[in-house]
């Protein structure tokens, strides 16, 4: 058996933050969910059932929640600190799909939330 790719995922995270370009999006903050693909090689782990042969997603959760808590005008800047953060403490992941979304925008629309999405390939790997 040969895995083609191999994946971590964390789904819909839920977490109150302060980001938006607005200043009382700032101050009071909001709900925003995160999303991870975390394109990484586990099937060292699907044969040995040993935590420290995958990537624990305990881990992952605190690399968001630590990014999260910073506050930014934009959703793209905090996605790509996301990014940027999981890339430098697990230099092992291959590729990044990554979304997030914050619920009730401030833009006069009902909708259940607006956000950024990006797949980031991590050029470290390719030494």
């Amino acid at each position: 058996m040969k895995a083609a790719d191999t994946s971590i995922i964390i789904n819909d995270l839920r977490l109150y933050a302060y980001h938006g370009v607005l200043p009382q999006e700032r101050r009071v903050g909001g709900w925003f969910v995160v999303s991870l693909r975390v394109h990484y090689n586990i099937t060292r782990a699907m044969e040995t059932d040993e935590v420290a042969d995958t990537l624990n997603y305990a881990d992952l959760y605190g690399v968001v929640k630590a990014e999260m808590a910073v506050p930014s005008q934009l959703l793209e800047h905090v996605a790509g600190r996301i990014a940027k953060a999981v890339f430098g403490r697990f230099p092992e992941v291959l590729a990044l799909d990554l979304s997030v979304t914050k619920e009730n925008p401030p833009m006069g629309a009902n909708c259940s939330g607006a956000g950024v999405e990006l797949h980031l390939i991590n050029n470290k790997t390719d030494d």
